[in-house]
């Protein structure tokens, strides 16, 4: 038996949701099928209660809607003030979302979460409010009606026959931490609208004659029970993924997307069963060579769809055909579709040879899944699409009728020729649907195709048949051949137009799939921020042909803008104002879309989007719209770069994160080093320097003068050391920390060699140390300082590692413009084992010193760094015959001589 495994992918969903959940808000929806249930005074009621608890609770927004009982509940509560708004002539009340967040109760109550805000708020629909309420951390209660859920809007309307027009997303229900249904039964409803508790009288009469009759209440109470049902099944199968992770659908349901009017309601339903099999939910429109043709309003609409599928969870996606059935077939197969939701055909076949409906070439190209085809009947019969009108409302342009006119003359004259020169009627009917085909790949519409068939046979007839410049045939032939010629030049000109649309289509796609290919290369090569928005923003403005504004995060609040103009001309200044700047903060606060076709601050001028990987926001992004509003296709291809742009940044800065963790470490591990090293070899001197001072302080008068001096020798000796070593722990502090900063000027290698000598360990005096150059001036443009730091630190360590009676040569010389420095011993000489090491930090070799102190390894390696910042080498090598050559090199000064 199979042990149960836990599915990764759910598993993280959920983590990450209760993630989420910890730092947001927690929303708790008093739920009804009705206005007047007590939905209101239900969650007044719980408000109360949370305050007896202690907890700090306020009245954002409350509808009394005129009821005693409901407004004196409502006393008691702090009430935020409400937002005036101008509309017209009048003004309106809203709920002040600003005022609510700078006041940042525990508790929020916000009556009417479909309700739709009046123009000049923030947000177009209060849910949004509410979404950034627990955005904030603000805990909501809210109220709402089952007629107001997006996907039961036209089943709603078909019960009741009004169409209501505020609606939630199903996601904004199912998402709510506690959803309270307040049921009363239709009858005691009803009695409370007779008695005026609802509405004023005469409202109440034609509410129970309309909407509120008992067997609409009836069917709205059984969907609002039915509704909270399947919510709950919602959270026990989330909560047994949680804890098994054994959940697994085969199930994905498919809608189809177009511009109908009755488009909205299939995807509702579709978006209602793939709530009710638990499965994937895709979207798919197929985009065809008429797409650029479509009308502005059937745009519009598709837009409208998109979004509202969207809304309802749907995955959109777009594929690129001539025949609908047969992409929409193939997608299905490739993307393991179990059932496909589509609308009833409107066009039905009319007789035996009548063109199939999309719902039988989709039956026949998918006979395995299931069709479901959903009925409307308020579709608008015989329902095509419109297409774009040219000025004066005409769909033929005055530039393809000339085309088309130009070519029929070019024709006629071409089989004028050939009858002069005596070519048969079948080579002149050729050049007429030559000259067909012509004009359907010129032209922009296969209506010219049609017509210029017709014109050919028309004027084949007139000019090239007997009796001549007269519509009459005498040959019963001609009739033949007329009509073979209209049908040859007809299905010629139809596919050369149908080759052009697919040629024309594929160059779109492939300049889109460039685009993205472009956009990855771009990304991989830049390595800085500013390169990766730089080609990020760029290949956008190419995509869009649009202006770009980005603004990139940091710390929480947004950088300078960046704009990248589309064109010659720079971006209108009003689009980086501070009002598009509060635009696009807010967007980085929320990890939401806003602005310009939005319906959160959709009076900016930009369109602005998160950079982001999952919560984390890089940047925002605004794309100025103008008049003509953003593709909803391009949309996607937009969003996948903003997302290769993000997943660059995110890792740009990991690399950044990286690189100062390693920097830590490796200074971490210097500290510690350093620590480690010096433990025992400052306590040793400090040891020596203190007991000898102490025993001259305590018993100086019993210590004859030789040991007197000895004793002051040891202590000099000792303190020298210290001082030296704490000059090398500085040097390298500063080394490490890049603040050694060079004091260039030009010296005397001599003099800088003689001060390096009056510093060097008193030892010296036990060696025999010479010092030699090839000439007498030597100039070396260096900091003096530190580089009598690295003669010292050479002459120490030969003095320190050879016995007594050692030579030390130091040689100076000049080679083009490098002066050359030598500093050479006949020691026992180091092994090649440790002239690998002896420039690196903290080695010290297995060299034993007579007076028990452990080098640190820090000398040689300081020399290494002082050099290097010079621009010079520094190398060791052996001395023939033993010993060893430290040589280092140096740039060369120059003498400047004055007349």
């Amino acid at each position: 038996m199979e042990s149960r495994r836990q599915n990764p992918d759910q598993l993280l969903k959920a983590i990450h949701r209760e993630e989420q959940l910890n730092d947001k808000g927690h929303l708790k929806i008093f739920f009804g099928y009705a206005a007047g249930v007590g939905k209101t005074y239900s969650m007044l009621e719980a408000a109360h209660a949370a305050k007896e608890r202690g907890i700090d609770v306020v009245a954002g927004y409350i509808e009394p809607h005129a009821r005693p009982r409901t407004s004196a509940l409502a006393e008691g509560l702090e009430q935020i003030p409400k937002l005036s708004v101008r509309h017209g002539d009048i003004t309106l009340r809203e709920f002040d979302l600003d005022a609510a967040i700078r006041r940042k109760p525990q508790l929020i109550l916000v009556d009417e979460l479909a309700h739709t805000n009046a123009e000049g708020c923030r947000h177009a629909k209060r849910y949004q409010d509410v979404e950034e309420l627990l955005q904030a951390g603000i805990d909501v209660y809210t109220t709402v009606n089952v007629q107001h859920i997006e996907s039961l809007n036209d089943t709603v309307a078909s019960i009741t026959g009004v169409v209501v027009r505020e609606r939630i997303p199903d996601s904004v229900f199912d998402d709510a931490d506690q959803v309270e249904l307040v049921d009363i039964e239709p009858k005691e409803l009803t009695q409370r609208l007779n008695s005026g508790d609802v509405y004023k009288e005469t409202q109440a009469e034609q509410a129970v004659q309309n909407f509120f009759a008992v067997d609409n209440l009836t069917a709205l109470r059984e969907m609002a029970l039915r509704r909270c049902a399947e919510r709950v099944n919602l959270l026990t199968e989330s909560a047994r993924i949680k804890k098994h992770g054994d959940y697994h659908t085969d199930e994905h349901v498919l809608v189809c997307l177009s511009s109908a009017p009755s488009n909205a309601k299939i995807i509702r339903t579709a978006a209602r069963m793939a709530s009710a099999f638990r499965s994937e939910f895709t979207a798919l429109f197929v985009e065809t060579p008429e797409f650029p043709e479509m009308s502005d309003e059937d745009k519009k609409r598709l837009r409208a769809n998109i979004r509202l599928a969207q809304q309802l969870g749907a995955a959109v996606e777009t594929v690129y055909g001539d025949d609908v059935s047969l992409q929409i077939a193939e997608f299905a197969r490739l993307s393991a579709v179990s059932k496909i939701v589509i609308g009833r055909s409107t066009v039905a076949r009319r007789h035996l040879f009548g063109k199939p409906t999309l719902t039988d070439k989709l039956i026949a190209n998918v006979p395995n899944l299931d069709i479901h085809i959903i009925p409307d009947n308020n579709a608008s019969p015989g329902y095509r699409g419109q297409k774009k009108k040219g000025p004066h409302g005409l769909a033929l342009s005055f530039e393809d009728i000339c085309k088309s006119i130009l070519i029929l003359l070019l024709t006629t004259l071409i089989g004028y020729t050939f009858l002069r020169l005596g070519f048969t009627e079948a080579n002149i009917i050729m050049v007429y649907i030559l000259g067909v085909l012509i004009t359907s790949v010129v032209t922009n519409h296969r209506a010219y195709s049609l017509i210029s068939s017709m014109v050919s046979v028309l004027i084949f007839n007139f000019f090239f048949t007997v009796p001549k410049f007269t519509f009459r045939a005498y040959d019963k032939d001609y009739t033949a051949t007329f009509v073979i010629m209209f049908v040859v030049a007809f299905i010629s000109g139809s596919l050369a137009s149908k080759l052009k649309s697919h040629a024309k289509q594929a160059v779109q796609a492939a300049y889109r799939t460039k685009v993205l290919f472009d956009t990855n290369q771009l990304l991989q090569q830049s390595g800085a921020r500013d390169q990766i928005v730089t080609a990020a923003a760029s290949q956008m403005t190419k995509l869009l042909g649009r202006d770009i504004v980005v603004y990139l995060a940091e710390k929480g609040e947004l950088n300078t803008p960046g704009v990248f103009p589309a064109g010659e001309d720079p971006v209108d200044e009003e689009c980086i104002s501070e009002s598009e700047k509060a635009a696009a903060l807010w967007v980085l606060k929320n990890n939401k879309h806003a602005g310009a076709t939005t319906d959160t601050l959709s009076g900016a001028r930009c369109l602005y989007l998160a950079i982001r990987v999952n919560s984390r926001v890089y940047g925002v992004v605004g794309i100025v719209i103008g008049e003509k509003p953003l593709d909803v296709f391009e949309n996607s291809v937009l969003l996948s770069i903003l997302g290769e742009c993000a997943l660059a940044l995110e890792n740009a800065q990991n690399a950044r994160e990286k690189e100062a963790a390693a920097i830590m470490a490796k200074n971490e591990q210097l500290r510690a080093n350093l620590l480690r090293a010096i433990s025992h070899d400052l306590r040793t001197p400090l040891t020596s320097i203190s007991g000898n001072a102490s025993n001259l302080l305590s018993n100086g008068e019993n210590f004859d003068g030789l040991t007197k001096q000895q004793m002051y020798t040891d202590i000099y000796d000792d303190s020298m050391w210290l001082i030296n070593l704490v000059e090398n722990l500085l040097a390298v502090t500063r080394i490490e920390e890049g603040r050694m900063n060079l004091n260039i000027s030009a010296e005397l290698m001599d003099e800088v060699i003689t001060e390096a000598l009056h510093h060097v360990n008193r030892k010296s005096v036990e060696h025999e140390i010479s010092v030699d150059s090839s000439e007498e001036f030597i100039l070396a443009k260096v900091d003096a300082r530190l580089i009598v730091q690295v003669v010292i630190n050479i002459v120490d360590n030969a003095i320190k590692y050879t016995p007594k009676g050692s030579e030390i040569k130091i040689f100076t010389e000049k080679r083009q413009n490098q002066v050359v420095v030598s500093i050479a011993d006949n020691g026992p000489g180091i092994s090649d084992e440790v002239k690998a090491h002896v420039f690196d930090m903290f080695y010290s070799g297995a060299n034993k010193i007579a007076d028990s102190r452990r080098s640190l390894g820090l000398g040689l390696s300081l020399c290494k760094s002082i050099v290097n910042a010079h621009g010079g080498e520094i190398s060791v090598s052996d001395h023939k015959p033993h010993g060893t050559i430290f040589t280092f090199t140096l740039p060369a000064g120059e003498v400047f001589l004055h007349e």
